[in-house]
């Protein structure tokens, strides 16, 4: 990463270089970082030559941790979802933004400090609020009926043993704390030390996602993107696992005037809607190289796509 004059950020994004290819930054461009973390898209777009990088947040200690982090003018901070980036740059004054870019999940910030309760490397309450707001994982487990909770896990970490898991947790209330949640769910999915996976990650993973609506936030957040971007302006995602990568593949593939093909059963639809996305990117992966430098990035998917001037979708509320 080339040096802007700021400190480093503490972890390396994920896919920086191939993000900052997709995004095409010119010198002086007004680009979205939607999910500032610990800073590190937002250095590489000011490397890049961005004469405004807009951050978004809705983590309260991201955004006052960024002051140091990213100590550049050229910065503005915004603690908000990015799914409300549209009504957030309209109120600011910002119009269309000439390139976004979203990664989508918990941050490594987050994941590494233990009293955030994301992970179960390290003990500490059963929390997981990325806003710091609403109902911990302690409460919905401990609140929570047992069919909800397999629910959950079910469509949220794809957990085939989802009834046993939600059974041993409901059997052992109060859970409060990540590392009696891991047991709870090891020993429910009969977990002998040295397998591959640890199931663990899945619960942990599922239960993340509905306490923080993500998947929702993902849909309005690239809504929100149509939204905010300008002709020719630019959209890179990047997300860490197959529900979000689907949303994503999906939101470019009908945004991009494709619809999945017809049969003699189901005819096609026919989409009356002009295409909002041109020159969608095939999916691009971490490479070897840095695989090895940062293994959380296995997963890592990106895909990107350029604005184009048709009008943006109309949402439609449920």
């Amino acid at each position: 990463m080339t040096s802007t004059g700021t400190q480093q950020a503490p972890h390396v994004p994920v896919l920086v270089n191939q993000v900052i290819d997709a995004l095409a930054i010119a010198d002086g461009e007004t680009v979205v970082d939607g999910t500032f973390g610990a800073g590190g898209y937002t250095l590489a777009m000011l490397a890049a030559g961005a004469g405004r990088v807009i951050g978004f947040d809705r983590d309260p200690e991201a955004i006052e941790a960024a002051r140091s982090l990213v100590p550049d003018p050229r910065l503005t901070l915004v603690e908000e979802r990015f799914s409300q980036m549209d009504r957030a740059l309209a109120e600011r004054g910002i119009g269309p933004v000439d390139a976004i870019a979203l990664d989508i999940g918990v941050s490594s910030m987050q994941i590494d400090r233990a009293e955030r309760g994301f992970s179960f490397q390290a003990d500490g309450p059963l929390d997981m609020r990325m806003s710091k707001s609403g109902l911990t994982a302690a409460e919905f487990l401990n609140s929570a009926d047992e069919a909800e909770i397999v629910r959950v896990l079910r469509d949220y970490g794809e957990e085939p043993r989802a009834r046993a898991i939600a059974r041993a947790i409901v059997a052992a209330r109060p859970v409060e704390r990540t590392a009696e949640l891991a047991a709870i769910v090891r020993r429910a999915a009969g977990f002998r030390q040295g397998q591959k996976s640890d199931p663990a990650t899945r619960t942990f993973q599922a239960i993340r996602i509905h306490l923080n609506a993500e998947l929702d936030e993902l849909e309005q957040g690239l809504a929100a993107a149509e939204r905010s971007l300008r002709p020719g302006g630019r959209l890179a995602v990047v997300t860490f696992h197959s529900l979000e990568d689907r949303i994503v593949k999906r939101f470019f593939r009908e945004r991009s005037g494709g619809s999945p093909a017809g049969s003699r059963h189901r005819p096609a639809l026919v989409d009356p809607n002009q295409p909002t996305f041109e020159r969608v990117a095939r999916a691009v992966s971490p490479t070897e190289r840095e695989l090895a430098a940062n293994p959380r990035a296995r997963s890592a998917r990106l895909r990107s796509a350029v604005r184009t001037s048709a009008p943006a979708r109309k949402v439609t509320l449920q």
